[in-house]
């Protein structure tokens, strides 16, 4: 019998799911190993029997909760998929403003009207088994993953940092071009793409575990910047994390 898969979304772009679309077009052989019973983004049929759930999206509302316990309560496995439901994302960024304030900004007159609250990541609210970085995720790294949960596998996600791909690729660093980028701290695994064309990298893969935030520092004097200066480009993807670690 084939797992029963299931993709679902909260707050966010939806990009990561049409990644999912992309990666099964030139891996139609997945199709075969599993069955997807419910997915918005490209089927119109709904089941509700699933053994896998693949969840994008942060959590910025608290009627999202019941959804989301409900999923994990049915899925056996439950993977969060893409940096807003990894890391909270650039949702998180207004947990750094006045609640109000930003719901004015945003709706006006009707500010009112909405539901919101401070976003967080899916494993701020119930168990993840498995993520899957990025902004939005890779394509083959999706196929990879699907395949090691499949074969009761760890999900091959790396832990070490972004320079070691930018070295594998023979790109100059941007340090050394008057630039900046947060590869010294940022989980590898997208092929270095930003600093590959000239951008440096801003964190969607989130932070690699047990991040030298020493050595960080000493890069960014070394080349005339601050602390200040990551922390503000963190703030795209990692405003979250950030906020927590100084509670």
């Amino acid at each position: 019998m084939k797992p029963k898969v299931a993709f679902f979304d909260f707050t966010s772009c939806e990009g990561c799911q049409l990644t999912v679309v992309d990666s099964l077009q030139t891996h139609v052989d997945l199709l075969d190993a599993v069955e997807i019973v419910q997915f918005r983004e490209a089927m119109t049929e709904k089941g509700e029997d699933y053994a896998v759930a693949f969840v994008e999206g942060s959590i910025s509302r608290q009627s999202d909760e019941a959804r989301l316990k409900q999923i994990r309560e049915q899925a056996a496995v439950l993977v969060a998929l893409g940096a807003c439901a990894h890391l909270g994302g650039v949702n998180a960024m207004k947990n750094a403003m006045p609640l109000d304030d930003v719901r004015r900004y945003v709706y006006g007159d009707k500010a009112e009207w909405y539901e919101t609250y401070a976003a967080r990541p899916i494993s701020a609210v119930v168990k993840v088994d498995a993520f899957i970085p990025g902004c939005p995720i890779e394509r083959e790294e999706f196929i990879e993953v699907v395949k090691a949960l499949l074969m009761g596998r760890k999900p091959p996600i790396p832990d070490w940092p972004m320079c070691v791909e930018c070295k594998r690729k023979e790109n100059v660093c941007l340090f050394h071009q008057g630039g900046y980028c947060l590869g010294p701290v940022t989980r590898a695994g997208c092929g270095a793409i930003c600093p590959t064309y000239g951008d440096g990298c801003e964190g969607c893969r989130g932070l690699i575990p047990d991040p030298n935030s020493n050595s960080m520092s000493d890069v960014l004097v070394k080349y005339g910047l601050t602390v200040d200066d990551m922390l503000a480009r963190w703030t795209m993807f990692g405003t979250y994390q950030q906020m927590e670690l100084q509670k």
